[in-house]
Order: C-alpha cells, then structure tokens, then sequence
C-alpha cells in the first residue's frame, strides 16, 4: 500500500515580482507538512512570511516550484478548482479577524460556507454547532462590532472550522491581542489541532511559536529547515 502523500510539499518554490529591478520575495524553498502537523512559520517583519503563506492559501500563484496540496500539484488546477479548494479544505485565520462588523456573530460563521452551496438552513445549524465549540454560545446573536478581540478571533476560528478543513492556515493569528487573549486563542488552535487538523502559523513571536510541533524559520526570503521545537 502507498504511503499517505504529505498534506503540504513544496519543491522549488519561488515567489518574485518583476522589476526593475526584480524583487524576490521568496526564495526556492523545499520542505514537506505531514498531515496532523503544527509548524510555525518565525521569522522577522518583511522576512516572507506572509507571502509564503499565501501561496500555500492558493491565495497567490508562484514564480517558479511546485506545490502539493494532498499530493495533488496545484500548478495545474484553473481558478475555479484552486477556489473550491480554498472552499473545501483550506481555513484561513488573519491577525486582522476579516468579519463583516455589522453582522451577527452567527452571520459571520455562516459565511464559511457560503462558497460551499450549502442551503440557509443547514448552514444556520452547522454555525450553532461550531460557535459552541469556540465557547461564544452566549454571543451568537451579537453584531461582531461589539466584541472583544479575543472573541473576534473565536468567530474568525468557528468561521474557517465549520469547512472542516484538513489545513488552517493562521497568520499571525494573536498579533493583536493581549497576552492573557493570546493563550486563550492559542489553547482553541492547539485543541484543532489534536482534532486532526494540519496547522500552518506565522508568527513573529518565539513565545507563541513555541506553542506548535515544528518550526520554519525564514529570513529575507530564505526558508530554513523545519526542527524540533526545545521544551
């Protein structure tokens, strides 16, 4: 029986932006996440970071490489099937939480499947049930404008997990929070994470990098080997 292709593998990647003069924003990098995986991306602001996290979100196209999402290249799916991709198994969660302010928090939630096709009524029942999950039972029906940080990240999380993805993606996902919101935000991603889910975090923080499995660090576009975290 084959083995389980990696859910992320990347070969040569490269991300540049034409001149002149050129500018690359990401070197050829190398590097496989194996399913069940949590690596944090480190690296100082301006280093790539976000860049090489919106290739691996289909979000961007690269210069050169090749990536894998699941054993399938992705160089070769047109627009639509990278934006159904997106749809079905990639999450996102940003530092900027990206919610629609005057919306319910259940509104917000919804709106993860709204690129899914699912109908009104059981897109309603599967919001509750992840809203639940994130511990915001009692702000359901709150307009997002009236949260707390650390609860617009909640709604962010129950937004990209009621997709089910097989990889969340989350760039800089306490950026804005306080420590005390960081570790409650952090401890949700870290429980994802033991339902399954790969987890791929930016992070300028060595604090809250030292809260995944593995570790990327990238520098001025330079992409180092994953290691071993140091409890």
């Amino acid at each position: 029986m084959n083995a389980r292709p990696p859910a992320v593998s990347v070969r040569g990647l490269e991300r540049r932006y034409a001149g002149p003069p050129d500018v690359v924003a990401l070197h050829p990098c190398e590097f496989d996440v194996d399913h069940g995986d949590f690596v944090a991306i480190t690296g100082p602001s301006g280093s790539g970071k976000t860049t090489l996290l919106s290739l691996l979100g289909l979000l961007d196209t690269p210069s050169a490489g090749s990536y894998l999402l699941d054993g399938a290249d992705t160089a070769s799916l047109t627009d639509r099937q990278r934006t159904a991709l997106r749809a079905y198994r990639i999450g996102f969660v940003f530092q900027a939480f990206h919610l629609v302010g005057y919306r319910s928090v259940t509104d917000n939630v919804e709106l993860g499947l709204t690129y899914q096709g699912v109908n009104r009524r059981h897109r309603r029942r599967a919001a509750l049930e992840v809203i639940d999950q994130v511990g915001l039972t009692h702000r359901r029906d709150a307009s997002c404008t009236t949260l707390s940080g650390g609860e617009k990240q909640r709604v962010a999380i129950a937004r990209s997990l009621i997709r089910h993805p097989t990889l969340m993606l989350c760039d800089e996902p306490t950026g804005n929070l306080d420590t005390a919101t960081s570790n409650q935000v952090l401890d949700l991603i870290e429980q994802v994470h033991l339902h399954g889910v790969t987890i791929v975090m930016i992070t300028h923080d060595p604090d809250v990098a030292a809260r995944a499995t593995r570790r990327l660090t990238i520098t001025d576009g330079v992409v180092a080997e994953p290691s071993p975290l140091i409890a």
